[in-house]
């Protein structure tokens, strides 16, 4: 008895130390925008492969409502066009490279005569892992928010929503990533919008589970061995007893 009770105070002391040993900081919300800080459109989208886009010309009908999926070269292409670099680019930068070469087949008038659309988005990523029910990358569409992100990756019965992580990596080693802490359970119940962030590409945002929730993980992960291990030892002699009461 006096055994069980300390392995499970351990386990305990080991959940609770994990949960609360985040490298979390409030003043790190301040590294991101906020949707009512900012234009939230997809103007400034930056086109990559495999992004698709739709062109609107009603000049100019061998492009006009055209998809293309920019290709891993980067370059898209029509009939009539040719080859136009992509990637890199937002869809009013690619709308101004098509215009000049229509221009050139076709008399436009009016202020917009040419639009590129970005149809859907592939090239980008944003993370939702711990306790939900749809984890891994989602597509970033530069409109993501943390309270759009953790709704849509429909967070489980073992989610701890008042603890959610919001993570935002860094490529230079000697800065390190911003990480903030998110009350899910009072934005979603009560309207609270002060730290519903804009998301940026490889954001990742980390759905912790709930004390109990993990110490049920780790007595699992303790018990799950020591269960294989007698089962094996069962099925050993069971095995051996049948053929010893064979002869």
């Amino acid at each position: 008895m006096n055994t069980a009770r300390l392995t499970l105070a351990a386990l305990l002391t080991l959940a609770v130390t994990t949960l609360t040993g985040c490298l979390s900081n409030p003043k790190n919300i301040e590294a991101f925008m906020k949707p009512r800080q900012t234009d939230v459109t997809a103007e400034n989208y930056i086109l990559e492969p495999p992004d698709v886009v739709e062109v609107q010309c009603t000049k100019a009908p061998e492009i006009d409502t055209k998809k293309q999926q920019i290709r891993p070269d980067g370059k898209i292409s029509f009939e009539g066009v040719g080859e136009v670099q992509a990637a890199g680019k937002t869809p009013a930068q690619l709308a101004e490279v098509l215009k000049e070469k229509i221009s050139a087949l076709y008399k436009l008038a009016g202020d917009k005569p040419l639009d590129v659309r970005l149809t859907i988005f592939r090239s980008k990523k944003y993370y939702v892992l711990g306790q939900v029910y749809i984890p891994g990358p989602k597509e970033y569409t530069g409109r993501d928010t943390v309270l759009y992100a953790v709704a849509y990756a429909q967070p489980n019965q073992m989610a701890w929503l008042s603890r959610v992580q919001v993570i935002r990596p860094s490529d230079d080693l000697s800065v390190k990533p911003k990480i903030f802490e998110v009350n899910f359970k009072e934005m979603s119940a009560q309207g609270d919008l002060s730290k519903n962030v804009l998301l940026q590409e490889d954001d990742i945002i980390y759905v912790p589970p709930t004390i109990l929730s993990s110490i049920a993980m780790v007595v699992e992960e303790f018990v799950r061995p020591i269960g294989r291990a007698f089962a094996t030892v069962n099925i050993v002699s069971g095995t051996t007893t049948g053929y010893g009461g064979g002869y």
